[in-house]
């Protein structure tokens, strides 16, 4: 049963339940993925490249926004969406044979 953090008596109630965490982040990560492969399908017909700065920035500053709103760094949680955001277009790049590797 999920626990908050204040419930946790353990250590082993704080790993689980980051254990359970993680395992929800990952279980959104491949949804969002999802949308990625997605974007790039729309995006073929439409001759739309894989890298649309201006998205690329808007992303970036909602995961600043979002990671405040939670009293959360900013600074950290936009280095992690530039990350996803970058493996994002070398994968769209790919299926949409902007790099040669089709």
């Amino acid at each position: 049963m999920q626990k908050t953090p204040a419930q946790c008596t353990t250590m082993a109630d704080v790993r689980a339940e980051i254990d359970r965490l993680d395992q929800a982040l990952m279980t959104l990560f491949a949804e969002r993925w999802g949308y990625i492969d997605r974007a790039a399908e729309i995006k073929r017909p439409l001759k739309l490249k894989a890298d649309i700065p201006a998205r690329v920035m808007e992303v970036r500053e909602n995961a600043r926004k979002n990671a405040a709103n939670f009293n959360l760094d900013p600074d950290f949680y936009e280095d992690i969406w530039a990350r996803l955001i970058g493996h994002a277009i070398a994968h769209e790049q790919k299926l949409l044979g902007e790099t040669g590797d089709e």
